[in-house]
């Protein structure tokens, strides 16, 4: 069985690198999922994904110029839908920032920083 670009074939994990997995079929045949094609988002570790002696389906790529094996299980995995983007608030009047920033200036700001305690300092006793 000759496997061609475009078929789903199932193999099993046999080997675990930092770039990807190699695949084994039972025609003794082998590719690479290349750690780009292992998941939608974007994958740090391969080892949070897959072990050794998985099995897993896999898509056919296609091969590479040395007769070797591409396999994704990515683009078996439907894409996650984005969340929608939040709508972008309407900027405010330029009065209304205006009085806000005067309303922060003279209460001493966010943090309830206008009160000052008699003595000036941080408190306890007073020094002479």
């Amino acid at each position: 069985m000759e496997l061609e670009a475009g078929a789903i074939v199932e193999g099993r994990v046999t080997r675990i690198m930092e770039f990807g997995a190699f695949i084994e079929f039972p025609t003794g045949e082998s590719g690479l999922v290349h750690i780009s094609q292992v998941a939608h988002e974007f994958v740090k570790n391969i080892r949070d994904h897959l072990n050794e002696g998985d099995v897993v389906s896999v898509l056919v790529l296609g091969r590479d110029d040395k007769g070797r094996l591409d396999l994704s299980i990515k683009e078996l995995t439907p894409a996650p839908v984005e969340p929608p983007r939040p709508k972008r608030l309407p900027r405010q009047a330029p009065e209304f920032e205006n009085k806000l920033k005067s309303f922060l200036r003279g209460s001493g700001g966010f943090g309830g920083g206008g009160s000052k305690k008699p003595g000036g300092g941080k408190g306890g006793r007073k020094r002479r």
